[in-house]
């Protein structure tokens, strides 16, 4: 049995704003074609009546046949934040692995982003320093920002 991992999805309120983002401050790729999707088959696998999704994958930084980030929009949208759904708003967190976490987190705030908590260091001993900041994108998904480097 083979399995491979393909991709993280969020589902955002303004898939276009939201794939901006991503493509502005953490150098993800567009990867056409955008998705426009809606029929019978969409409505009998989601179990969501008259249901339309359109979004686009984003190729990672890093990657160039790897994982990648989905952005969906749903109609209609599951505004129940109380109730998950496939067509809730959010995850956990997406973390990246970035050269500068400072310069980055300056980049996400000049873009709609916010920061949580603070930029911290973490000495783990053989497996190097942590340098990390937990935040957000614009519409509230929380990002980890990380950079391990070596003692």
């Amino acid at each position: 049995m083979s399995i491979k991992y393909v991709h993280t999805n969020i589902i955002a309120k303004n898939w276009r704003s939201l794939c901006d983002f991503y493509i502005t401050v953490f150098d993800c790729k567009p990867l056409l074609p955008e998705r426009n999707l809606s029929g019978e088959w969409l409505d009998n696998l989601t179990k969501i009546n008259n249901c339309k999704i359109k979004g686009m994958h984003l190729a990672l930084p890093g990657y160039e046949d790897g994982p990648t980030l989905e952005i969906f929009s749903y109609e209609p949208e599951n505004t129940n934040t109380h109730i998950k759904s496939l067509n809730s708003i959010g995850l956990a967190h997406t973390a990246f692995h970035v050269d500068d976490v400072s310069g980055i987190l300056d980049k996400l705030i000049n873009n709609g982003g916010k920061i949580h908590g603070e930029l911290v260091s973490n000495n783990y001993g053989k497996l190097g320093i942590l340098t990390v900041a937990y935040a957000s994108d614009p519409e509230g998904n929380f990002i980890e920002i990380q950079n391990w480097s070596n003692n």
